[in-house]
């Protein structure tokens, strides 16, 4: 795996792992494979490991740390605070207040089993609590050595500028891929970029949807978070299903699949750009890391952005946008 280098400095590996669906959100949960297939991502040179403290919530920080206790010098870790839900998971809202900061810091240190966390990010942003209140709490966890490096997610052009003033911002992560490409007309990916920041991308796979391996409802468990996201259900579904076609025709051409045409075309939007694709099976880690060695030409890049142009795919991407590009 080739590596690329976010906003001061850091270097991860060109595919990171969103670890995510290893506790929740998206059907059942196997603890044993989901550790091994974080340590099956290490032994090919995925080095980049996405967490936060509300996937579970807490769990999944926990999981992580078990995965990595052995080999903490050989990983990037990023994780995630502001998404404040209690043990039994209930939401109680986004909290950027500083002093949360520092407390959920130290609950993600314990449950890591770590003494710093690489890169870590505002999960969303607090409306209440000025970018600088938050980011500044930040910031004074860097002087004490508890993290090395500052993130946000889902943030807005303005709230990152007035961010990265108050510290300098490493990464940026929002989703983005083939079926979002928000960032693209927002302005949050040129700002990044006059800026010197680096964008991680999640759901760079579209949730799954890109794989064209989802093609009914059915095949999604019962619990599954997907079934409650505008772009899964009735006639958003299937308009949607018919843009997936050319990403399969695509991949047929090339003789790989939807998963690797998909990420493919996220690694081709620049050397600051690294996808995360979330997986909880080594099958599909795999898949996902031969997309390293995918070269999507102009002319497939310019089919697949004239099928997907911002704006193509049908719905919304959660049920409430009200948290999103604040």
């Amino acid at each position: 795996m080739r590596t690329r280098t976010l906003g001061q400095g850091l270097t991860v590996s060109a595919q990171g792992l969103g670890c995510m669906g290893m506790s929740e959100f998206y059907g059942p949960l196997d603890d044993t494979e989901s550790i091994a297939t974080i340590q099956r991502a290490l032994d090919i040179g995925i080095f980049f490991l996405d967490t936060a403290d509300m996937y579970g919530p807490f769990t999944n920080e926990q999981l992580v740390g078990r995965a990595v206790a052995a080999r903490r010098d050989e990983i990037v870790l990023a994780t995630k605070f502001g998404n404040e839900r209690t043990p039994d998971g209930k939401y109680l809202g986004v909290n950027g207040r500083p002093e949360y900061v520092r407390r959920a810091c130290d609950a993600s240190l314990q449950r890591l089993g770590v003494d710093h966390i690489d890169l870590y990010y505002q999960h969303r942003v607090d409306p209440r609590t000025p970018i600088e209140e938050t980011v500044g709490a930040m910031a004074e966890l860097v002087g004490a050595g508890k993290v090395h490096h500052l993130g946000l997610s889902e943030a807005a052009p303005e709230t990152i500028r007035r961010a990265h003033a108050t510290h300098p911002i490493t990464a940026l992560q929002t989703e983005w891929s083939l079926w979002t490409r928000d960032p693209e007309t927002n302005r949050v990916l040129a700002t990044v970029r006059e800026l010197g920041i680096g964008f991680v991308a999640y759901s760079p796979l579209g949730r799954g949807f890109l794989s064209g391996s989802i093609r009914t409802s059915d095949d999604l468990a019962q619990d599954d978070f997907r079934r409650r996201n505008p772009r899964f259900l009735g006639e958003n579904f299937e308009k949607n299903l018919l843009l997936v076609e050319r990403v399969r025709e695509i991949a047929t051409q090339k003789g790989v699949s939807p998963t690797q045409v998909a990420l493919g075309w996220v690694l081709a939007q620049g050397d600051d750009v690294v996808p995360i694709p979330g997986t909880k099976r080594r099958q599909y880690l795999e898949e996902n890391a031969a997309a390293d060695e995918v070269r999507l030409g102009a002319a497939e890049l310019a089919i697949l952005d004239e099928t997907f142009p911002p704006g193509a795919t049908a719905g919304d991407r959660y049920p409430d946008m009200s948290t999103v590009h604040r």
